[in-house]
C-alpha cells in the first residue's frame, strides 16, 4: 500500500505533532502516522498539504488530531506491584510526612497523568477508599491527550471483557452490572477530576502527593522526556512520589528525583 505522505509532508506532519505534544514518530512507525493522517483526510475531504495547514490555524482540529494518533492500552490494576508499593508504602510514607509538616492537611492528591480511559485513575481510587484512613480524604486528578478517552473515564462504564483484573470483593463494592458492562459507582466517581492535559504544557498543579505516569514517556524523545519529568517535580509536594512504567527509566537525565526500591516495586521520590 502506497504511503498518502511524500517524505516531505511525513517531517511536516512529524515535526507539528512533536512540537504539540512531544509526541516522537520515527521511521519505523511510520505506516501508523500516514493511516491516522489518512482517516482524517476522508473526514475533512482535504489533500495532505491543505490538511497540514488546516491544523497549523484550527486548535480544536489539531485536538482531535492529536487525539487520533496517541495510543490508549491501559487496564485494571496494570502491574500490580505498583499499587501494593502504592498501598503499603507510598500512602503510609505520605500520611507520616503530612502528619509531620502540617497535621490540618488532610487530603491526599494523586496524579494520574496520561490515563486514557480511566482504568488506572479508578484503580487508585478503590484502593484509597479502602485504605486511607479518616481523617484523609483523596482526590485524583486523571489527564490525558485523548478527548475520546477522557469521556469513557467521565462516563465510568466499562464493558464486562475490560473489567478483568479487579478482585471481586472490589467489584462488588465499587461497581454496579449494567446491560453487558459495569458502571462505576458514585463513590469512586466523585473523587476523580477528569480533564483535558497536553504534557508539553504546564498543568498549574502544585502540592501533588503521588504521580502515576507509566507507559508514556516512552513515546517521547529524550529532551521531551527530560522536560516532562521536571515539570512534574514543579507540580509536586515536597515530600511525594513519582511512578513511571517498568520499561522506563529516569537514568542518565538531569532531574532530581532519587530512585527508590521498595519491597514491592521501584519508583521515585522528591525529597526536599
Amino acid at each position: 500500500m502506497t504511503d498518502i505522505l511524500d517524505d516531505l509532508t511525513f517531517e511536516k506532519f512529524r515535526k507539528l505533532i512533536y512540537d504539540s505534544s512531544g509526541i516522537t514518530f520515527s521511521d519505523t512507525n511510520r505506516a501508523i502516522l500516514d493511516s491516522r493522517v489518512k482517516e482524517r483526510l476522508r473526514s475533512n475531504h482535504l489533500t495532505p498539504e491543505s490538511y497540514y495547514e488546516t491544523l497549523k490555524k484550527d486548535p480544536d482540529e489539531l485536538k482531535q488530531f492529536l487525539d487520533s494518533v496517541t495510543t490508549n492500552l491501559t487496564r485494571f490494576f496494570r502491574n500490580m506491584p505498583h499499587f501494593e508499593a502504592f498501598e503499603n508504602y507510598v500512602l503510609p510514607e505520605v500520611i507520616k510526612f503530612k502528619k509531620k509538616r502540617n497535621p490540618s492537611d488532610t487530603k491526599i492528591r494523586v496524579w494520574s497523568a496520561g490515563c486514557s480511559t480511566g482504568e488506572e485513575p479508578y484503580t487508585i481510587a478503590m484502593i484509597m477508599r479502602e485504605k486511607l484512613p479518616a481523617p484523609y480524604v483523596p482526590e485524583i486528578i486523571a489527564s490525558d491527550l485523548s478527548l475520546k478517552s477522557l469521556m469513557v473515564g467521565k462516563q465510568g462504564f466499562y464493558p464486562k471483557s475490560r473489567i478483568t483484573g479487579i478482585p471481586d470483593d472490589y467489584l462488588n463494592k465499587y461497581f454496579t452490572p449494567k446491560g453487558d458492562g459495569y458502571q462505576a459507582k458514585d463513590s469512586i466517581m466523585d473523587i476523580i477530576k477528569f480533564d483535558y492535559h497536553n504534557l508539553k504544557n504546564d498543568s498549574g498543579l502544585k502540592n501533588v502527593d503521588v504521580v502515576f505516569c507509566r507507559n508514556v514517556l516512552i513515546y517521547f524523545d529524550e529532551q521531551a522526556q527530560e522536560a516532562t519529568v521536571n515539570r512534574f517535580w514543579d507540580a509536586m509536594a515536597p515530600q511525594s512520589f513519582l511512578f513511571i512504567g517498568h520499561a522506563e527509566s529516569l537514568f542518565g537525565m538531569k532531574t532530581k528525583f532519587e530512585f527508590l526500591k521498595t519491597e514491592w516495586a521501584c519508583l521515585y521520590t522528591k525529597n526536599t
